[in-house]
């Protein structure tokens, strides 16, 4: 508790704290689950959150300070639940850090990755993205995840044209995926 009297503002713990809590409801939506073949594993929900967070992120790096260092403390938030879910899993404090750095190279690549196929909005590098991430192991039979890319960018773009108002105090919602989620 005394480390998070330095260097953050006491005000913004409340703020992450909802629109950590509005980013992983969206991560867990059944939807993504249930008809667009992310597998409801472990895995398949980090893979999940680190998207929803990645678009965050994307919106808010154009923010005023305030909404970059609330994004930068729900990505610390992230890798804290991270650290404590492996720690859950029975890896010892000798094994975390290891995993961290696993976990955190695995979260910065797909930031590049995701990032540079929504940049030049390309839907199939994303879904060529999310398929190679998502289902490592299932080489040429693994589903092509055309449409969790369309909800993505969908997602963004709804993203995009929230105010930085409502940045600044958490209240950023995130595109229900389904048919009125996906009209890009």
């Amino acid at each position: 508790m005394i480390f998070g009297l330095f260097g953050k503002k006491n005000g913004n713990r409340r703020i992450v704290e909802k629109q950590y809590a509005t980013l992983t409801k969206a991560a867990r939506h059944p939807y993504l689950y249930e008809v667009l073949d992310v597998p409801d594993t472990v895995m398949g929900r980090f893979e999940m959150l680190s998207a929803m967070l990645i678009l965050y992120f994307r919106r808010t790096r154009k923010s005023a300070t305030s909404g970059q260092e609330i994004a930068q403390e729900i990505v610390d938030a992230f890798f804290e639940d991270v650290d404590h879910s492996i720690r859950e899993l029975g890896v010892g404090d000798v094994g975390v850090p290891k995993r961290m750095k696993k976990f955190a190279g695995m979260f910065y690549g797909r930031l590049e990755s995701y990032a540079a196929a929504l940049d030049s909005g390309d839907r199939e590098a994303l879904a060529a993205a999310l398929r190679r991430n998502i289902h490592p192991q299932a080489g040429e039979g693994a589903p092509s995840m055309a449409g969790l890319a369309d909800y993505l960018f969908s997602a963004e773009k709804i993203m995009t044209a929230v105010g930085e108002d409502e940045i600044e105090i958490g209240a950023l919602s995130v595109a229900e995926p389904g048919e009125q989620g996906q009209t890009a």
